[in-house]
């Protein structure tokens, strides 16, 4: 494994304490480095060091000649002008505006053109040719397809999570050699964060990223970095792995703390003894209790932990909703058709499904705040309702964060009791400085948990909650989904974090298209396998419909009937295999393998699956 770039002693401070404080660092070929920390401990300032769009105070950077780095920064890009196809190849730089040209002077000419525009395109053509441009025109090809992006939308007209995948593509299109991503699962629903994962285990690159979402972490990462008060430590193996060993870590930590400060309690009893030992001491005591001194002052503490709990309402009724046969069209796009549903006090019910499919809109309908075309919905009696909302709307930027909680009041009343506004944001780890701070300089992080700060101080039995864990580090979602776990009210939670979806939610509602949406016990998990069996019972059915209607016009000899008995058996035997597969790959760590063992067990299960399909037809036949 050759080495791809070096971190030297790398130090950067924007206050008193070190932001990074000697931090070493060695990233080399294949490796997939997952950087994790809590927010505002410096990770994306670390990442722009390494891309190079930063300086530190000390230290170097060493970077291998001739290195191909790409990033895609946690901000929505928001300056990108012009067409999809413009912004993607804008990642290629000279190569990427020649594409550009040529990409829309083809369309000219398809709706018309003169003969210049045909000299034109003949020296575009040349000129491509000459930096082997064709390549590259494929890779853009092949990165907007991959990522289902149409080349001729503008831009500024797509909603966040496209915006999101315009700037991955434009990352990807480079064939970088090291690949930075500052938590790429933003606004990207679940079927284009799988499409994610797939993409970055196949291609032969290095990896630095930052995440909240363990499913990805887990699947991905080779190797885990924490950034911890300045200092970087390096982790092998996986999440799992890395929370044992951290656990040591910290427990070690404070044993070594604790006789730390014994020793300088008992130094400091010992220089302020009488005046006789003063005259009698050793001066070299002295100097070592002055250097301990110093120690103790520069000792980083450990941050505390978020200490959020939710505002408990009155008990609500026992039916909370109830929908009947509502349906919703919105310019011919069916986004809801003839759903039923009751939702009772106590469910956690989970929504899934692609951005913009419609489940913000179900949620309003809900609400009662959108009145459904077609059907009815009633609320139930003594309903307190919380909103989460992930446009963060509610949020005043101008106002400080304290008052966009307290409304100008110095105390919060929570369960009861009250409690300043300054020690209550300091459960959600807002010093008392950044309490006053306006809200427009927080961090995507901080943005988040000032919002479960002005959420969970009111109080609630209907709590709706839309994208909730985007730019949350995972200390703080782990925290939030036990707080959620023992919430006494109803849960309606809209989220692409599987993980979070599978320790939460007791069912979930998924939206399958055309309208359809479909009821599931369980989390994401749970929605898969029983989607699976589900369509195998499917496959079944029709294939008996299949020997129903197509009578056989002779019957089959003996051994065609002992080739039927084989073949049954086969299938039984495939479909095992194919669980076991399946289960295989469901793992945790079976991604953390060498990619040659991860993808021959891909392409076993596809070849399995062929054959099944195969045996299905030729079953049907027979019958």
């Amino acid at each position: 494994m050759s080495k791809l770039i070096a971190l030297e002693n790398i130090s950067l401070s924007f206050g008193a304490a070190p932001l990074l404080d000697g931090v070493q660092l060695q990233v080399g070929t294949g490796e997939r480095v997952c950087l994790i920390g809590r927010n505002g401990a410096g990770k994306s300032t670390l990442l722009r060091i390494i891309a190079g769009l930063e300086k530190p105070d000390e230290g170097s950077v060493w970077r291998k000649p001739n290195l191909r780095v790409a990033r895609l920064a946690q901000e929505l890009p928001q300056n990108i002008d012009g067409t999809v196809y413009e912004a993607v190849a804008a990642g290629l730089a000279d190569v990427g505006q020649l594409l550009v040209a040529y990409h829309a002077l083809t369309h000219q000419l398809a709706t018309g053109g003169s003969d210049d525009d045909l000299h034109k395109l003949a020296e575009l053509q040349k000129k491509i040719d000459v930096v082997s441009g064709w390549h590259y025109e494929q890779k853009i090809s092949e990165t907007l397809s991959r990522l289902e992006l149409n080349p001729d939308l503008m831009v500024a007209e797509l909603s966040g999570g496209w915006k999101r995948r315009v700037a991955l593509a434009q990352a990807l299109v480079i064939s970088p050699d090291l690949l930075l991503l500052d938590e790429p699962t933003n606004h990207l629903d679940i079927a284009a964060i799988q499409w994610l994962e797939e993409r970055l285990l196949t291609l032969n690159i290095s990896l630095i990223f930052i995440t909240h979402d363990r499913a990805l972490l887990q699947r991905l990462a080779t190797r885990i970095i924490e950034l911890d008060r300045g200092n970087l430590t390096s982790w092998p193996g996986d999440y799992q792995n890395f929370l044992q060993r951290k656990e040591e870590l910290l427990q070690a930590e404070e044993r070594a703390n604790a006789e730390f400060d014994k020793k300088l309690a008992e130094e400091e009893r010992w220089i302020r003894q009488g005046v006789r030992a003063r005259r009698t001491r050793n001066e070299g005591r002295v100097r070592a209790l002055k250097a301990l001194r110093r120690e103790r002052g520069e000792r980083r503490e450990l941050q505390g932990r978020a200490n959020m709990q939710l505002n408990k309402g009155e008990r609500s009724g026992r039916v909370v909703i109830e929908a009947k046969n509502i349906s919703q069209v919105y310019n011919d796009n069916v986004v809801i058709k003839n759903l039923s549903l009751q939702v009772m006090r106590g469910d956690r019910i989970g929504l899934i499904g692609p951005n913009g499919i419609g489940k913000s809109t179900l949620l309003n309908i809900l609400l009662e705040k959108i009145k459904p075309q077609h059907g009815s919905v009633k609320v139930g009696t003594q309903l307190e309702v919380a909103y989460f909302d992930q446009l963060r709307a509610a949020l005043e930027p101008n106002k400080t964060v304290a008052e966009n909680v307290s409304y100008g009041c110095d105390t919060i009343e929570i369960n009861g009791r009250k409690k300043h506004i300054i020690g209550y944001l300091s459960d959600f780890l807002f010093t008392p400085e950044r309490a006053r701070s306006p809200v427009r300089v927080l961090s995507g992080g901080e943005c988040n948990r000032l919002l479960l700060a002005r959420l969970f101080s009111k109080p609630s039995n209907l709590l709706v909650m839309d994208e909730p864990t985007n730019d949350l580090d995972i200390e703080t979602l782990e925290l939030l989904e036990e707080l959620l776990s023992d919430y006494k009210g109803t849960l309606l939670l809209v989220s692409h974090d599987r993980e979070f979806l599978d320790n939460i939610v007791t069912s979930t509602l998924v939206f399958e298209g055309e309208g359809k949406i479909q009821e599931y016990i369980g989390g994401y998990k749970d929605w898969l396998r029983q989607r699976a069996e589900a369509k195998s019972a499917d496959k079944r059915e029709a294939l008996a419909k299949k020997v129903a209607q197509g009578a056989p016009t002779k019957s089959i000899g003996y051994e065609e009937r002992k080739e039927l008995g084989k073949l049954l058996r086969r299938i039984e035997k495939l479909e095992i295999e194919q669980k076991r597969l399946q289960a295989l790959m469901g793992r945790d760590g079976f991604y953390q393998q060498e990619s040659a063992v991860v993808q021959k067990a891909l392409e076993e299960l596809a070849d399995l699956e062929q054959e099944l399909e195969r045996a299905y037809e030729r079953w049907s036949e027979l019958e």
